[in-house]
């Protein structure tokens, strides 16, 4: 049993799932921000738009069950504007890094043009593949 302990103890006190569950908080909090904005913003706005309608409360009865179509479309709604923000978030935190980094630097070439035939070559060739010709002393690398 003490070896299980360790094992957990071990197991938690790692970096990556101390920042996991910051993330999982981070997140629970974004949500509830997004499912106001959703609620409280963008939801009374559409509801205007369609004559009122609030998606909140819109259901179908099928006999004795309610199925709550307008729960739904708030929670896609929710949905796509988290995965917007993070895709947003994400996007700039590559580009800024990108930045950061600078410019890749330019590779070497490995191959050359033959000057009889025109055709790309190896860098170290003395005599063209293509056409066999002889490269001069002022071709070879």
């Amino acid at each position: 049993m003490s070896k299980f302990i360790d094992e957990f103890k071990t197991f938690i006190s790692r970096g990556n799932v101390m920042d996991m569950a910051v993330g999982v908080v981070i997140g629970g909090a974004f949500s509830a921000i997004v499912t106001s904005l959703v609620d409280d913003v963008i939801g009374p706005v559409i509801g205007m738009i369609t004559g009122g309608i609030d998606f909140g409360n819109l259901a179908i009865q099928l006999g004795s069950a309610k199925i709550m179509i307008g729960s739904f479309i708030q929670a896609v709604i929710n949905f796509l504007i988290i995965a917007l923000v993070l895709f947003t978030v994400i996007r700039t935190f590559n580009k800024a890094k990108e930045l950061a980094q600078g410019p890749a630097a330019p590779e070497e070439p490995t191959t050359k043009i033959c000057p009889y035939c025109k055709s790309e070559i190896d860098l170290h060739a003395t005599r063209c593949p293509h056409c066999t010709s002889e490269l001069g002393e002022d071709l070879k690398a």
